[in-house]
């Protein structure tokens, strides 16, 4: 790595630490979820963050960040769970601690818990909400149920219209899973034409499990071996799935419907900050708070190996900057396989995430995306339409809808 590289992956892009003010503890027990499991990882009665962690959290939060504006990120478990007096206590310590800086907040809900009196205050605080839902009805129920086992769908969408009724900026935060990759247009078409969601954003559900010693559990990335579970997609599923949308966005819906991956394809095929983890070059510059304070590097990397630390005891400054998650950062580069370093498109995914990539290549070298071969027939296939949208963006055009570009 270059020293201006280096440079930039330290203290060139805000930190997110993401807060989870309710641990692991969630409402729903959807099948697929990789971090109810995590509550294993704590024997504390409680555990909910208290009042002395939120304040240290919120100080060292905003001290640690190197730009005018700084991002709160409320994640669960479900973390509606904790009260409105909570999240009213963090923004008046947001306020006390801003020095002068612009404090946003967003949090993500599977919307079941909404009311009135929380859009209210939501809508106050101008929070962004993103919204855990996958589709249709029979998409949705498939694998999100409540803790009885029954449909969740009816009380997500009257919480997502709660929303819309306090004019509330939403987006969607979809899981693309065994049942519903089988369906791309007709769950594309549900978010745009039921929902009309205008910001959507989907996730590839890519989970092992190990039975060793009779006992199940969720395996990352540095594991070999393990089953595929059931939920999870095969890369030739992403790939056809990813193609039938894109074919369907980049013909109607270019500049009015956001979908994140789109986006982040074409920022990274004209060179410019791709704006999410996953696809840019480095990680590292979003890690995990847990309830207690202690740090994990990443949201799926909360693993004992990968603890950074805890806010009570170090600052985030030294935990987020310092040699464990620089490392941590850089590797999502540097453990590149041969086969993906000579990749025609190593620039517009740069192998995904490491939690990924668990396969080997051809050669028997280590470190190849599970979902590889989706990704390339994704870009191959999206190829013709990237380049058209650049080049109206070289020359001060906003990218367009691109009626012809299929031969």
């Amino acid at each position: 790595m270059s020293r201006s590289e280096d440079i930039e992956l330290r203290y060139g892009a805000p930190i997110y630490v993401m807060a989870k003010p309710v641990g692991a503890a969630c409402n729903l027990r959807c099948g697929y979820c990789y971090y109810l499991e995590k509550s294993g990882l704590y024997n504390e009665t409680s555990r909910l963050m208290s009042d002395d962690t939120l304040e240290l959290f919120v100080r060292e939060y905003i001290r640690a960040q190197t730009t005018p504006e700084v991002l709160f990120i409320w994640h669960g478990g479900e973390p509606l769970l904790r009260s409105r007096s909570f999240y009213e206590r963090a923004i008046e310590l947001q306020k006390r601690y801003a020095d002068g800086r612009r404090v946003d907040n967003c949090i993500q809900t599977n919307a079941t818990l909404l009311d009135d009196e929380w859009c209210k205050f939501l809508g106050k605080h101008r929070f962004l909400v993103g919204v855990s839902i996958d589709g249709t009805r029979e998409m949705h129920d498939a694998w999100r149920k409540t803790s009885n086992g029954e449909s969740s769908f009816r009380d997500v969408v009257r919480g997502i219209r709660l929303l819309e009724k306090y004019g509330i900026e939403w987006n969607a935060m979809a899981t693309v899973n065994a049942i519903n990759v089988e369906h791309p247009l007709e769950f594309y078409r549900f978010f745009r034409d039921e929902l009309e969601c205008r910001y959507l954003q989907f996730t590839p559900v890519v989970e092992r499990i190990s039975k060793e010693g009779g006992v199940e559990r969720l395996m990352h990335a540095e594991e070999l071996g393990g089953e595929v579970t059931p939920y999870s997609i095969t890369a030739e599923q992403w790939g056809r799935f990813l193609c039938a949308i894109f074919d369907e966005w980049v013909r109607n819906d270019v500049g009015t419907t956001f979908v994140q991956l789109f986006d982040t394809t074409l920022a990274n095929w004209v060179g410019a900050p791709s704006g999410v983890c996953t696809m840019s070059k480095y990680c590292g510059h979003s890690a995990v708070v847990e309830h207690n304070g202690d740090v994990y590097s990443c949201d799926h990397f909360v693993f004992s190996e990968y603890r950074l630390g805890n806010i009570k005891e170090s600052s985030l400054i030294d935990m987020m900057y310092g040699a464990k998650q620089r490392e941590f950062g850089a590797k999502k580069h540097t453990s590149l396989p041969s086969k993906c370093r000579r990749c025609r498109y190593e620039f517009a995914c740069h192998g995904e995430c490491p939690r990924n990539r668990f396969l080997a290549t051809e050669d028997g070298e280590s470190g190849l995306n599970y979902l590889c071969e989706g990704y390339y027939a994704f870009f191959d296939h999206a190829s013709e339409a990237m380049e058209y949208m650049r080049r109206q963006l070289a020359e001060g055009l906003p990218p367009a809808n691109v009626m012809k570009w299929l031969k």
